[in-house]
C-alpha cells in the first residue's frame, strides 16, 4: 500500500498505490480529485504537500469556491467523467469523505443541486448523499443560479448524466432517434437564452474535452501563423525559418468555425492567439471581432512579442480581445539586441503601454532567462513591471528552439529565479493556483505579483487543462507532443461539425500523464515553438 494520507474528517486512508502497477480506473478517479482539491483549497500538489490537509471541513464554501464548483459541474452537465466527477468529489472531500471511500464511488450516479444555501450532492433519483453550506455572500451565486435554472436558462443538475448508448442498452430509443432537443440525461427541454456569465459560461449541451487521466481541456492555444518579425535565440536561427505556405494555414473561416465547436460543443472556455508572432495575421482585428461573437464567447488573449501594438491595441480592444502576454527578456538595450537579433526594444515598451491604456489587462509580461545573457536582470525587470502595472511571469527555457541546442544544465531554473529574487524581495505563494501555469507569488506582502512558470523542473501536468492548434490545423494535445491529429484535412472534405466534435475529443483522449522531459526516452519535438504556438 502507499503511504497513508490525511482526510478532511482527520482520518488516514491509504493511496492504494503500488510503485510499477496500473491503478483501477476508480483509484485514479480518486487520486486525480484528492489533488484536484489540494489546488481547490489552495494548498498545490497532492503528492507534495498531502500533510497539510485540512483536518475538518470549512463551515461553509465562500463565493470564489462556489461559483468555480457550479461553473466546473455545468461544463460537464450532459456528460460523464472530467471536470464534473471533480466537482462532486470536492464537495464530498469538503464535507469528510475518507480517501478509500471515494475510491469505490460510483460517481456516474451522484449529481449536484443548489438550494437553500447548500450544494448537495444526491445520488439516483433524489436521494441526498452529502451536502456542504454556502457563506452568506456566497448565496447570491446561487439564487442567481437557481433563478436562471427555473428560467431554463442553465441546464436542471438534478439529473444523472448518462448518454444515448447506456440509453439504447436498456432498450430505450436514443433521444437524438426520437427528435428531442432535450440534452441526454436531462428532464427539462434544452436551455434557451443566454447563460448568465456571472455563474457560469459554459453551455448546456456540451461533451467536455477529457483524457485518460480525468483532465478537462477548457484552454485552447491557436497559432495564427508560424512566421515572427523577431529571430530569438533561443526560438530560431539568425536566418529565420522555412515558412508554412498560405495555401496550409486555416483560414478566418476555418478557425470561426473550429473555435465555435470548440466552445460550444467541447467545454472551451479560454482561447489564447498564439504564433509565431500572431499579429502578422493581416486579419487579426476583424478575426477577434467574430471571435467575440460567437454564442458561446470564450475568454479572449493574445501572446505577442508587442512590436505592433502601438498600432493594434485599441482596434483589438475595440474587437473584444480580452488581455494581452507579451514577452520581454530584459529592458537593457544591448541585451534586447543580442536576444532578438533586432534593435526593436523602443517598439516593445511602447506596446505595452498601448495595451494599458487600451484596458487589455492585466498586462502580462513574459520572460525567459538565459544563463549568462540576463538572468542577473531579473529584479530590476520586476521593479520595471511593478512601476507600469505589469505582471512579470518567469519562463523556464524549454527545449523547443528550432536549433534543437537546448541545454538543461545551461537552463536557469524556477528555484534559482526564486532564490535571485527573494534576496531582494520577500515571496509569498497566492493559494489556489488551480490549473493555472504560474505559481503565483505576492511581492512584499502585495498587492503586486509575479509568477514563475517550472515547465522543466516542477512540471505542472496533473492540472493541465490546455489544447493546441497549429496554424495549419493540427491538434497537439501537449507542447511536447511528438503526434499530432490533423483537423484540416477532415474540415476541407467536407466533414460535419459532429466529425470534427468527435476527432478533437479523440485527439485529447490520448494524452499522456506528462510531457516526460525527465524520462531519458524523451525526445524534442520535431516544431519549433514557432511553428507550435505557445
Amino acid at each position: 500500500m502507499g503511504t497513508p494520507a490525511t482526510t478532511p474528517s482527520g482520518t488516514t486512508a491509504p493511496t492504494c498505490s503500488r510503485p510499477g502497477r496500473a491503478k483501477p480506473a476508480s483509484v485514479n478517479l480518486a487520486l486525480a480529485a484528492v489533488d484536484h482539491f489540494y489546488r481547490f483549497v489552495g494548498l498545490g500538489p497532492a503528492n507534495t504537500r498531502r500533510e497539510q490537509l485540512p483536518q475538518a471541513a470549512p463551515r461553509a464554501l465562500d463565493v470564489d469556491q462556489t461559483r468555480r464548483l457550479l461553473r466546473a459541474a455545468e461544463r460537464t452537465a450532459t456528460g460523464p467523467g472530467g471536470v464534473r466527477d471533480r466537482a462532486i468529489v470536492t464537495v464530498l472531500l469538503f464535507t469528510g469523505l475518507r480517501i478509500a471511500e471515494l475510491v469505490a464511488l460510483d460517481t456516474g450516479d451522484l449529481s449536484i443541486s443548489a438550494r437553500k444555501g447548500q450544494l448537495t450532492v444526491r445520488r439516483g433519483k433524489g436521494e441526498r448523499y452529502r451536502q456542504v453550506p454556502v457563506n452568506a455572500e456566497a448565496r447570491t451565486v446561487l439564487d442567481t443560479w437557481l433563478a436562471a435554472r427555473r428560467s431554463h436558462r442553465v441546464p436542471h443538475l438534478m439529473t444523472t448524466h448518462r448518454d444515448d448508448t447506456s440509453r439504447r442498452a436498456r432498450g430505450k430509443p436514443s433521444r437524438r432517434a426520437s427528435g428531442s432537443s432535450a440534452p441526454a440525461g436531462s428532464r427539462h427541454p434544452a436551455p434557451r437564452g443566454d447563460i448568465l456569465r456571472k455563474v457560469t459560461r459554459a453551455p448546456a449541451r456540451v461533451l467536455p474535452l477529457v483524457d485518460g487521466f480525468g483532465r478537462a481541456a477548457t484552454d485552447l492555444r491557436v497559432s495564427l501563423t508560424d512566421r515572427c518579425n523577431l529571430r530569438c535565440t533561443y526560438c530560431m536561427p539568425a536566418e529565420g525559418l522555412p515558412w508554412l505556405p498560405s495555401p496550409e494555414l486555416l483560414t478566418d473561416d476555418e478557425l470561426v468555425r473550429l473555435i465555435g465547436i470548440a466552445t460550444e460543443r467541447l467545454g472551451v472556455t479560454e482561447v489564447r492567439l498564439t504564433g509565431g508572432e500572431p499579429t502578422l495575421r493581416p486579419t487579426l482585428v476583424s478575426l477577434v471581432s467574430r471571435l467575440a461573437a460567437l454564442p458561446q464567447r470564450p475568454q479572449l488573449s493574445l501572446t505577442t512579442n508587442g512590436l505592433t501594438l502601438p498600432r493594434l491595441a485599441e482596434p483589438l480592444a475595440a474587437a473584444g480581445l480580452d488581455r494581452v502576454n507579451v514577452s520581454l527578456d530584459t529592458t537593457d538595450p544591448e541585451t534586447f539586441r543580442r536576444i532578438t537579433r533586432r534593435d526593436r526594444l523602443d517598439d516593445v515598451i511602447a506596446g505595452l503601454a498601448a495595451a494599458a491604456k487600451a484596458g487589455l489587462l492585466p498586462v502580462k509580461v513574459n520572460a525567459v532567462l538565459l544563463r549568462g545573457v540576463n538572468d542577473d536582470h531579473v529584479v530590476d525587470l520586476l521593479t520595471w513591471c511593478r512601476e507600469r502595472g505589469y505582471q512579470l511571469r518567469i519562463i523556464e527555457q524549454m527545449p523547443l528552439d528550432a536549433q534543437h541546442g537546448w541545454d538543461r544544465n545551461q537552463m536557469v531554473t524556477a528555484a534559482e529565479t526564486r532564490t535571485r529574487l527573494s534576496a531582494a524581495h520577500v515571496l509569498t505563494p497566492v493559494p489556489g493556483r488551480g490549473s493555472a501555469p504560474a505559481e503565483t507569488f505576492l511581492v512584499d506582502g502585495g498587492p503586486d505579483t509575479v509568477g514563475i512558470i517550472a515547465s522543466v523542473t516542477e512540471p505542472f501536468c496533473a492540472a493541465c487543462d490546455r489544447v493546441r492548434l497549429t496554424a495549419d490545423g493540427q491538434v497537439r494535445d501537449c507542447l511536447f507532443a511528438r503526434t499530432e491529429s490533423d483537423l484540416r484535412t477532415a474540415l476541407r472534405a467536407g466533414a460535419d461539425d459532429d466529425e470534427l466534435a468527435t476527432r478533437l475529443l479523440k485527439a485529447v483522449a490520448g494524452k499522456r500523464a506528462g510531457h516526460g522531459i525527465d524520462d531519458p526516452s524523451f525526445a524534442q519535438p520535431a516544431r519549433s515553438m514557432s511553428a507550435i504556438g505557445g
